[in-house]
């Protein structure tokens, strides 16, 4: 049986492949979302992978996993920086949360080299591109049992 992850992506992550490309590429959301689906599957996951705009949308969606899933990657994109309430939902569950950024958040405006999340995340992957993603999965199957990558 595959073991399930959740894959959240915070605002504005939508437009991935039009927004600013000279820093978060050409690679849009749909082309990470299948990577993910392709290397979770590799792995023994079962990806649910998901975007919203809209902080309590995320919320709901933390509380969801850590009723459903096996473990959560989150791109919070700017809610990074500002929510307590990422930090609050993620704190209230008990799975394994990795948090992702496309970009280092360090090299960029000093307002991003906060995070409310990474304090309450197992660990943070940053400036690493979409590669970030695959990255967060293998650390995730290494946590939770999923099978070893190839």
């Amino acid at each position: 049986m595959a073991i399930s992850i959740y894959i959240l992506n915070g605002p504005n992550l939508n437009r991935l492949g039009t927004r600013e490309p000279e820093i978060y590429g050409s690679t849009t959301l749909a082309d990470i979302e299948a990577e993910c689906a392709r290397r979770g599957d590799a792995l023994g996951m079962e990806i649910d992978f998901r975007q919203s705009n809209h902080e309590g949308m995320l919320v709901d969606w933390i509380h969801e996993a850590g009723d459903a899933a096996k473990g959560l990657i989150i791109n919070p994109g700017a809610y990074s920086h500002t929510s307590i309430a990422l930090h609050d939902a993620i704190q209230s569950v008990t799975l394994p949360v990795i948090e992702v950024h496309i970009s280092n958040i360090f090299a960029r405006e000093s307002f991003r080299h906060h995070s409310y999340v990474s304090p309450v995340a197992r660990g943070v992957i940053c400036g690493m591109g979409t590669l970030g993603y695959g990255l967060a999965l293998e650390a995730l199957a290494g946590m939770v049992g999923g099978a070893r990558s190839s």
